[in-house]
């Protein structure tokens, strides 16, 4: 098994590799309660912690120490954690991409004097993986999108395209019935982006100018895309709507 990890395959690195304990499932977080006098306890329900990914590797045999060396430091550079957490993707997994980084240390076991073995404990703190490429969705009227990629409901981000001339005119989206409220001002040209995973708005020109566009949204309700069918209505008064594209950020447990 083969991975990329940063944009470097671990193939180029030169080391073979095997994941031998799959956590298909994330740990939990359980949110529980003692009662006096009760057995057990009162359950709150539950939410998933991060996802640890270790895959085992091995450093073939090396002509000379200085060679080992060499290789142990290019693997060190490779995964320094100051990177922060990036992209990783398991040849097991062609569709989907993880997000992770070191959660520790990595030690080198040797296996003849010039070999060794070692294992990359990663760590990814958002514990999805997500669709290598997305399925992104544009509607100019009431439809129906379909989501194929993904086993759990998505946080996408959405974005409104039309003309309001003022704060008493506004466009509204409803996506399985939970609708969403825009006020204006929105000229021709510009794009609002509405992030349901990070619970902001914001509003992008045609020159790329930026503004925060929270308070744009009457009501602060930021709807998810379940796998499978999702009907989206839309609506305007006193404006224009354009168009409403649904970028899916389909994901997996």
């Amino acid at each position: 098994m083969g991975f990329t990890f940063n944009g470097i395959t671990s193939k180029s690195m030169g080391i073979p590799s095997r994941m031998t304990v799959e956590n298909r499932i994330p740990s939990l977080r359980n949110s529980t309660a003692e009662i006096a006098g009760k057995h057990g306890v009162v359950d709150f329900g539950s939410k998933f912690s991060e996802r640890e990914i270790d895959i085992e590797c091995l450093i073939p045999y090396c002509k000379t120490q200085a060679e080992l060396l060499a290789l142990k430091d290019k693997l060190a550079g490779w995964l320094n954690p100051e990177a922060g957490v990036c992209e990783l993707r398991l040849e097991t997994e062609p569709d989907r991409v993880y997000y992770a980084r070191l959660r520790d240390g990595v030690s080198f076991e040797r296996i003849t004097r010039q070999s060794a073995s070692f294992e990359i404990p990663f760590f990814c703190p958002d514990p999805y993986a997500y669709a290598a490429e997305d399925e992104v969705f544009t509607l100019t009227e009431d439809g129906t999108v379909t989501r194929t990629l993904g086993n759990v409901e998505s946080h996408p981000v959405y974005e409104v395209c039309g003309v309001l001339a003022n704060t008493n005119r506004t466009l509204t989206f409803s996506v399985d019935g939970v609708d969403v409220t825009v006020k204006g001002p929105l000229a021709d040209g510009e794009v609002l982006y509405i992030d349901t995973d990070n619970m902001t708005a914001w509003i992008q020109s045609a020159a790329g100018t930026v503004r925060n566009a929270l308070g744009s949204i009457t009501e602060l309700n930021f709807p998810y895309l379940p796998v499978g069918d999702a009907v989206i209505t839309m609506s305007a008064s006193g404006g224009t709507f354009t168009s409403l594209t649904v970028n899916a950020k389909s994901c997996w447990l």
